[in-house]
């Protein structure tokens, strides 16, 4: 028996949405909402507690903005043992809540990962639409940086060095793979399926979670909160034309590829741009 709230029957005329979810009872909404809470609670919704009060600090330092630096990936440990346990930890314990939110969705004849489009069942198309979103979102969002810069909106991100060891690459490129997984597995695959259950329209799920999206990026600048709010609602406005969650996971994990990796490159090519 599934452990979720019992779907109301469709109404006359009413089609399901997107994922073949439909609204629940009333009566088991309220136990919804504590799920979602608790979920978001445990990580990007904490995420984006934090980026708020951040910005709230850096914007009424006497420092202006486009002064400040922001670090991804930093060093966690003056000693290279630790360091790799400290960064490795940090980026594997968060996909428990990945694992958590699937778990969550998993219903007797349909398994989390169906449910939300996560499987290889479509490995061809998933990767093509993957590359496209790359195209589409991350070459443009690395000149929306740079305009984020010149206006003074966005502060210095600050890249890890990719020489420091020999394991710093690996563990970069597992990071881009944790925050594919965080992000798009639960702030789309979980978090849109849960709203729409709660009776939320369409457009209204896509904004919300691409303002929330944009919220968890607000240490870094005002810049990038537009940056990837804009992000969300496109990966938004795909997941309910696909209804798949793996081609968004394959764009993200890409484009912060081309971050954390390609982005000290840039800046030693051209620090000019990136000062």
């Amino acid at each position: 028996m599934s452990s979720e709230p019992t779907a109301a029957a469709p109404t006359p005329g009413a089609s399901a949405t997107w994922s073949g979810e439909v609204p629940v009872e009333r009566g088991g909404r309220p136990r919804l909402w504590w799920e979602v809470a608790i979920v978001l609670g445990l990580s990007l919704g904490q995420s984006a507690v934090y980026s708020i009060v951040s910005i709230i600090d850096r914007s009424t330092q006497s420092t202006p903005l486009a002064d400040q630096t922001a670090q991804v990936n930093p060093s966690q440990s003056s000693r290279q043992a630790f360091d790799f346990l400290y960064q490795f930890l940090g980026n594997a314990f968060p996909l428990f809540a990945v694992a958590l939110v699937i778990f969550l969705l998993w219903q007797p004849q349909r398994s989390g990962f169906r449910r939300i489009g996560f499987d290889l069942s479509r490995p061809g198309r998933d990767l093509g639409g993957g590359v496209l979103l790359f195209l589409v979102i991350g070459v443009p969002g690395i000149l929306f940086y740079a305009l984020g810069r010149v206006l003074g909106l966005t502060v210095q991100v600050q890249a890890s060095p990719l020489d420091t060891y020999w394991w710093t690459v690996p563990i970069l490129i597992f990071a881009a793979l944790r925050a594919g997984l965080q992000e798009e597995v639960i702030i789309v695959g979980y978090l849109f399926t849960r709203l729409r259950q709660l009776g939320w329209s369409k457009w209204t799920i896509i904004l919300s979670a691409a303002v929330l999206r944009g919220s968890y990026h607000l240490y870094q600048g005002f810049g990038p909160f537009v940056g990837n709010a804009i992000m969300g609602v496109v990966f938004g406005w795909c997941y309910t034309r696909w209804g798949r969650v793996m081609p968004l996971v394959v764009a993200h994990v890409i484009i912060d590829i081309v971050s954390f990796v390609g982005y000290p490159l840039a800046v030693a090519l051209w620090p000019h741009i990136f000062a």
